[in-house]
C-alpha cells in the first residue's frame, strides 16, 4: 500500500454550499482560538499533579481510548494484544495492530480526532498505515519524552482553561489537593514556582448509590470509614453524602454526575426510604428494589444540590458492561456499554414535582436515545427552569450527532437551554480535537440560519461565542 499524505482541509466539516461555507468560515475563525473549557471528562488528575512524561504512543493514544480499542476488538483483535490491562504486551506491536487496521476508522469521529492529533500535535505529514507504523511510534514516543509534551505543557499549549475530572466519593482527591496547592503557590508568588492550570473534580457517587455496583456493601463500609458516619443507617448514609459533597466542593467541584441505567426518580416517605435502604444495604434486594433506590437517590441528590449549589448531571440510558466476559476479564469502561431506550417525561416527574420550579437547582440532562430529543427533552428543558440539555453525547459525539441535536432541540428549547460542549473523554489529546469539531459544526449550523434569514449575522456571531465558551461557564458555575 502506498504511503499517502495526511492533509487536514481547512474547511473540513463546514457546509458544502459556498455562500453558507463563507459565513461558517468567518464564524469559526472568530471562535477557533477561544479557551477550551472541559467541564466533564475522565482524564486522570495524576497526569497534571505529577506532570510525568507519557511513556509511548500506545500508552497515550490507544490504551485509554475505548472509542479506539472497541472498534479493533469488534474485528477480532484481542484486548491483551492491544495492551489493555496487560503490562507484558509490546506497545510497539500494539501500535502496529492499530496502524494495520486504521482503515476500520474511515468516516468515524475517532478517525477525525486521531488525524487531528497526528497532524496538529505531532506534525505527522503522512497517514497512519502499516508502512508508517514505526515512523509514527518512534516520532510520537520520542516527542513524548520531551518537556514540551508533558501533561501541563500540552494543557497550556491547547489553551485549556479548565478540566473537570470525575471521582468517586471514596477517592482521596490527593492529586487535586496537590494541584490546588501549586495553584495557591503560583498565585502568591505571581506565577513563580507553581503551575496555574485549573483542574477540578466532580462528584460521581455511583459506587455508593447503585446497589448493583460491584462491591456495593464494601463500598458502604469504606464510606463509613472515610466520613465517620454510620453508612448502614439511612440518616448516616445521607449525612456522609453531604460531608463528601462539601469535601469535593472544597477541591473545586461545581457539579455532580450520575450514571444511572435510567432517569427514573422517586419521592418516597421517610419510612419507605429507610425500609428500602435497609434492604439494599443488607444485600437482600431485587432488581426492582435497586432501580427504586437509584430513583430515590436522584431525588435526594437534587435536594442536596438545592442546599449546596452543585450542578447535577444525569447520564442515563447505557447498559453498562454488556459484554460479561470482557467485564470479568478487564473491568469497567472497556467499550462494551450499549445505549438503551430511555424515557424522561414520566421518569423525571417525581423529582420535578418536588424541585422543578426551584431556582436554586440546576440539572443537565443527557441522552443516548436520540428519539427523545424533540419529543421529550427539548419540551422539558423548554419549560422547567431547573433543566438544561447536555450536548450530543458518547455514541452521538460526531458531526452527524451534533447536527441532529441542534436540529431536533433548537425549535423548542432554543440555544440558551443548552450548555455548550463537553468532550467526556479519557484520551487527553482528543480534547482539543473534539472541541474543534464541535465549533465547526455549530458554526455551520448557525451559518445555515443566517442564509435562510432566520437570524442576523451579528446574532450568529454572538451565538458562536456563547455556544463555544459562555454557556458552559454559566451552566457549570465556572
Amino acid at each position: 500500500m502506498a504511503v499517502r499524505p495526511l492533509d487536514l482541509h481547512p474547511d473540513r466539516l463546514l457546509p458544502a454550499d459556498s455562500e453558507t461555507r463563507n459565513i461558517a468560515r468567518a464564524l469559526y475563525e472568530s471562535v477557533a482560538g477561544l479557551p477550551i473549557v472541559s467541564p466533564h471528562g475522565h482524564t486522570d488528575p495524576a497526569w497534571f499533579a505529577r506532570n510525568e512524561n507519557f511513556g509511548n504512543a500506545s500508552e497515550l493514544l490507544l490504551a485509554p481510548d475505548h472509542y479506539v480499542f472497541r472498534m479493533l476488538y469488534s474485528q477480532g483483535i484481542s484486548m491483551e494484544a492491544l495492551g489493555i490491562r496487560n503490562r507484558s504486551a509490546d506497545p510497539r506491536a500494539a501500535w502496529r495492530l492499530l496502524a494495520q487496521n486504521y482503515h476500520l476508522f474511515r468516516g468515524t469521529p475517532s478517525r477525525m480526532w486521531l488525524d487531528w492529533v497526528f497532524a496538529q500535535a505531532f506534525g505527522m505529514a503522512v497517514q497512519l498505515s502499516e508502512e508508517t507504523s514505526d515512523l509514527y511510534f518512534d516520532t510520537i514516543t520520542d516527542l513524548l519524552a520531551t518537556d514540551d509534551f508533558r501533561p501541563r505543557a500540552l494543557f497550556d499549549r491547547y489553551g485549556i482553561e479548565l478540566i473537570a475530572t470525575t471521582e468517586s466519593p471514596l477517592d482521596t482527591l490527593e492529586h487535586h489537593a496537590a494541584i490546588r496547592a501549586e495553584n495557591a503557590q503560583a498565585s502568591s508568588s505571581q506565577g513563580v514556582g507553581g503551575w496555574q492550570g485549573k483542574v477540578i473534580t466532580a462528584y460521581r457517587p455511583d459506587p455508593v448509590v447503585d446497589p448493583e455496583f460491584e462491591g456495593f456493601r464494601d463500598n458502604l463500609q469504606r464510606f463509613s470509614e472515610i466520613t465517620g458516619e454510620d453508612c448502614l443507617t439511612w440518616s448516616g448514609y445521607l449525612a456522609a453524602h453531604r460531608q463528601r459533597r462539601a469535601f469535593f466542593a472544597a477541591h473545586g467541584a461545581t457539579s455532580t454526575d450520575h450514571g444511572h441505567p435510567s432517569p427514573r426518580t422517586a419521592d418516597l416517605s421517610l419510612a419507605e426510604a429507610e425500609a428500602l435502604f435497609a434492604k439494599v444495604s443488607a444485600g437482600s434486594f431485587t432488581p426492582q428494589d435497586a432501580e427504586l433506590f437509584r430513583a430515590q437517590m436522584l431525588t435526594e441528590m437534587a435536594a442536596m444540590s438545592v442546599e449546596d449549589g452543585l450542578v447535577m448531571q444525569i447520564h442515563p440510558g447505557s447498559f453498562r458492561n454488556h459484554n460479561a466476559r470482557v467485564f470479568e476479564r478487564f473491568g469497567r469502561d472497556k467499550g462494551a456499554d450499549i445505549p438503551m431506550r430511555t424515557e424522561y417525561v414520566a421518569n423525571l416527574k417525581p423529582l420535578l414535582d418536588r424541585f422543578g420550579n426551584e431556582p436554586a437547582l440546576s440539572i443537565i440532562l443527557f441522552t443516548l436515545d436520540e428519539s427523545t430529543y424533540a419529543r421529550e427533552l427539548a419540551p422539558l428543558a423548554g419549560h422547567y427552569p431547573c433543566l438544561k440539555l447536555g450536548p450530543a453525547w458518547w455514541f452521538h459525539d460526531s458531526p452527524e450527532g451534533m447536527r441532529r441535536f441542534r436540529l431536533m432541540t433548537t425549535e423548542t428549547a432554543g440555544f440558551y437551554n443548552t450548555v455548550g460542549f463537553n468532550d467526556d473523554t479519557r484520551a487527553f489529546l482528543s480534547i482539543p480535537a473534539r472541541h474543534d469539531v464541535a465549533r465547526r459544526i455549530d458554526c455551520g449550523f448557525l451559518a445555515q440560519l443566517v442564509v435562510e434569514h432566520r437570524i442576523a449575522d451579528w446574532e450568529a456571531a454572538e451565538l458562536a461565542q456563547d455556544l463555544t465558551y459562555n454557556l458552559v461557564k454559566k451552566a457549570y458555575k465556572l
